[in-house]
């Protein structure tokens, strides 16, 4: 049940620690999206909530949904105008060292055979990623992750052709594991005006700890 997992919860919004493989937009197919929970995230309003922003489907973590349409507005300008501080946790295939900045514009690609997916482009939409590397364990890094802008699939991009590892299960940009795709949404800060930012803070997934890095 997606009620055990809010973090935050107020008369404006609530964010929920999203669990991987839940897609935020009904799939095509029909199968079990946000959507299907949403009754239960009312709690005592009639209106259901609103996911402002999106994760990927197997990325886990911080989901901020509005609860009336004039949070809505509010928060997605946030969005827009990057007022927003998030920090991802990602496991990437590969050793890295430092921490830095990843300034790298992103483009959408598409073809008929392989579908679409994002590269990175000197005419593309400009996007920026400090990171920071935690820990190494057999061969692959913990890094963290502080996106300035939020472009599509821009940690994934940006992990793989900024610092030349995909992160671990990326099915698109590096290879499949049995793990899934260990990228989670770890922190969120929404600043608002007259009133206390919305911070909430999404414990570790089992995946990480599998992967070696409970620790961290």
């Amino acid at each position: 049940m997606l009620a055990d997992k809010v973090l935050f919860l107020d008369g404006e919004a609530l964010v929920i620690d999203k669990p991987a493989g839940l897609p935020v937009d009904r799939p095509r197919s029909g199968a079990i999206s946000l959507e299907n929970h949403l009754d239960s995230l009312t709690f005592g309003f009639k209106r259901w909530p609103m996911a402002v922003h999106r994760l990927d489907q197997d990325t886990s973590g911080c989901l901020l949904l509005s609860r009336n349409p004039k949070a809505h507005a509010r928060l997605q300008q946030a969005f827009e105008a990057n007022r927003v501080a998030k920090r991802y946790l990602a496991v990437l295939d590969g050793v890295v060292d430092g921490e830095g900045v990843i300034d790298l514009p992103l483009a959408k690609v598409s073809s008929k055979e392989a579908g679409w997916r994002m590269v990175g482009a000197p005419d593309g939409k400009a996007a920026s990623t400090m990171w920071r590397a935690l820990a190494t364990r057999d061969g692959r890094t913990l890094v963290e992750f502080r996106p300035g802008t939020g472009r599509t699939h821009q940690i994934r991009v940006h992990a793989l052709e900024g610092l030349g590892a995909a992160v671990v299960g990326d099915p698109v940009y590096g290879r499949a594991d049995p793990l899934g795709l260990l990228l989670h949404a770890a922190e969120l800060t929404v600043p608002r005006e007259g009133k206390p930012p919305i911070e909430a803070v999404a414990p570790l997934p089992e995946r990480f700890v599998k992967a070696g890095f409970g620790d961290e």
